[in-house]
C-alpha cells in the first residue's frame, strides 16, 4: 500500500470500522474480512463486519462468525446506520461499488475513509488508499501484506491466521493454480507458525458435505453435465426445481464449476444456475483464454483472467442458448489453447 504510514497513523487512535465484502462472501472474502477484523479488534478498534447476503455454513467457523450482521435479512436500517457512523470501511475482495449492490450505495454516500483491499480485475476509482494488484491468489494474501506492512505480525494468533489460511487454501485452488507463488508459500509458513491448523481448515471447507449435498452432485454429473468436446467447453446447467428437489443450500453448488474444467480437453467451463429470480454464472479457464472479458462482454461480470462469474435476467433456458450460440465465434481461441494443453 502506499502511504503507509500515513494509513498506519490513521490506525493510532480507535476507530469506528465497518468490514464489507461480495454477495455471496466465499472463504476468501469472509477469510480475509474475519482475519482482518480480528486483527483490528486486537488493536483496540470497534469493528463491525457487513455482507450483502448470506454465506455458506461451512464457513461458520471462523471467529467473529456470529457477529456478522447479513444485510439482507433484515439488516438494513443497522447496516445503514453503522455504515453512516464509520470512521473508516474497508472493501474487502471486489473491485467495483456495483458488486455489493445495495451496500455499495451506502459506501458510497458514506463520509468515511475507504480502502480497497483486492486482487480482482479493474477496480473501481473510489477508496481513499488501495492495497490492489491482481498478481496477488487471494485478498487474505493482500491482508496479511497490510499486517505485515504495519508491522504487526506477532498479532497473528492461529484465530486470524485460520481465517487467512482458508481463503488462500481456497482460491488457489488448494495451491493448484497459476497464481500459487513461493510467496504465497511463504505466507502459509508464517500462518501455519502463528498456529494454523491446516488441516482442521481444510476439513472443515471441503469435508463437510450434507448426505443432500452429495446426492445433488451425483445427480449434476449425471444429468447436467454438457461436453461440447470441438470447443474445448463444458458445463452444468441447474434449474431451480434441481436445487428444490436437493434441498440446495448457499455453498452446495461452490466448486461445481472446477468439476467440467477438469475434464481432459475442456479449456472452458461453466455452471448456469437458476437461483433467487436470476441467473447466475460461473467460469473458469485454462491458458490465454479470458472468461473475465467473456463475462464482461456478455454477461455483466468479470472477475480474473481465468476465473470469473456473471448474471442474466433471461430465462434458463435463453442463457443457455445464448451461452451456446456464442461459442463459434471464439472457436478458434478455445482450439488454440487445447492445443496449449496438449504441448
Amino acid at each position: 500500500m502506499q502511504q503507509i504510514d500515513q494509513f498506519r497513523d490513521l490506525l493510532l487512535q480507535p476507530k469506528r470500522i465497518i468490514i464489507t465484502t461480495h454477495i455471496k462472501p466465499d472463504a476468501d472474502a469472509l477469510g480475509s474480512s474475519l482475519g482482518l477484523a480480528n486483527y483490528l479488534l486486537a488493536k483496540g478498534h470497534h469493528v463491525d463486519v457487513i455482507t450483502p447476503t448470506d454465506y455458506p455454513e461451512f464457513l461458520a467457523w471462523m471467529k467473529g462468525n456470529d457477529a456478522v450482521i447479513n444485510f439482507e435479512d433484515g439488516n438494513e436500517a443497522l447496516s445503514a446506520k453503522l455504515i453512516d457512523a464509520a470512521d473508516i470501511i474497508f472493501c474487502l475482495d471486489f473491485s467495483t461499488l456495483s458488486r455489493i449492490e445495495k451496500v455499495g450505495e451506502l459506501v458510497a454516500a458514506s463520509n468515511a475513509v475507504k480502502v480497497l483491499i483486492d486482487h480482482h480485475l479493474n477496480p473501481g476509482d473510489f477508496a481513499d488508499y488501495s492495497l490492489w494488484t491482481i498478481e496477488a491468489a487471494a485478498t487474505a494474501e493482500l491482508v496479511f501484506q497490510l499486517i505485515e506492512q504495519l508491522g504487526d505480525k506477532s498479532l497473528i494468533d492461529n484465530d486470524i491466521a485460520e481465517c487467512l489460511y482458508a481463503g488462500i487454501m481456497t482460491d488457489t485452488g488448494s495451491f493448484r493454480h497459476p497464481s500459487t507463488s513461493s510467496r504465497v508459500h511463504r505466507i502459509v509458513a508464517d500462518l501455519i507458525d502463528s498456529g494454523a491448523d491446516v488441516t482442521k481448515v481444510s476439513k472443515l471447507i471441503y469435508d463437510n458435505n450434507s448426505i443432500d449435498r452429495l446426492k445433488f452432485l451425483g445427480f449434476a454429473f449425471s444429468q447436467r453435465l454438457q461436453v461440447l468436446p470441438e470447443f474445448g467447453v463444458a458445463y452444468f446447467v441447474i434449474s431451480k426445481e434441481d436445487l428444490k428437489k436437493f434441498n440446495s443450500k448457499n455453498g452446495d453448488t461452490e466448486g461445481l464449476v472446477n468439476y467440467a474444467l477438469s475434464i481432459k480437453g475442456v479449456v472452458m467451463a461453466a455452471t448456469i444456475i437458476e437461483r433467487d429470480g436470476k441467473v447466475k454464472m460461473s467460469f473458469r479457464s485454462m491458458g490465454d483464454f479470458s472468461v473475465n472479458q467473456f463475462a464482461r462482454d456478455h454477461f455483466d461480470g468479470g472477475g480474473h483472467k481465468n476465473a470469473a462469474g456473471g448474471a442474466s435476467t433471461d430465462s434458463l433456458e435463453a442463457t443457455v442458448e445464448k451461452f451456446k450460440n456464442l461459442l463459434p465465434l471464439y472457436k478458434e481461441d478455445l482450439n488454440k489453447n487445447i492445443s496449449f494443453l496438449h504441448v
